[in-house]
């Protein structure tokens, strides 16, 4: 019977860290001035042309982090539309999920099953969503908002 078992998840730090450095990077390329900006709403279209939005509010700025709040919105809401909170360490270069689907404080492991059928690797598969959500929008979206550039 121990030879059908599965070999007990192991976190992959540095593919986790990977990831949040890019999805630092993402969201900076995606609101470059949010030491001074509070909100940013990108428009996007689904594959049916519906309209849809993400909205990137800025919630608490320390003197090496930012919390920000990501909320996809859709025209036709008949769901609860997802929503993360992002912690970005400024000194490190790192943008982590530190609250989704109404909890906080994700462990980098989950044994398996678990009464609230998350994944094992829970805390990669969260932030690896993200940087798919922020490369879409970086690739398909436009900010609502005019842009200004100084010269």
């Amino acid at each position: 019977m121990n030879a059908l078992r599965k070999p007990r998840y192991k976190v992959d730090l540095i593919n986790l860290q990977a990831v949040c450095e890019a999805n630092y990077w993402r969201l900076l390329r995606l609101m470059p001035d949010m030491a001074d900006s509070d909100r940013l709403e990108v428009l996007v279209e689904d594959q049916d042309g519906e309209p849809q939005s993400l909205v990137i509010e800025v919630l608490e700025r320390c003197r090496y982090t930012t919390t920000v709040r990501l909320t996809h919105q859709r025209e036709h809401e008949w769901l609860t539309p997802p929503s993360m909170e992002l912690r970005l360490y400024h000194d490190a270069g790192m943008a982590e999920v530190v609250a989704a689907y109404n909890r906080r404080r994700f462990r980098g492991v989950y044994p398996y099953p678990n009464e609230q059928m998350l994944q094992p690797d829970e805390k990669f598969q969260l932030n690896q969503f993200l940087g798919e959500w922020l490369g879409y929008c970086q690739r398909y979206g436009r900010s609502a908002q005019p842009v200004i550039i100084d010269r």
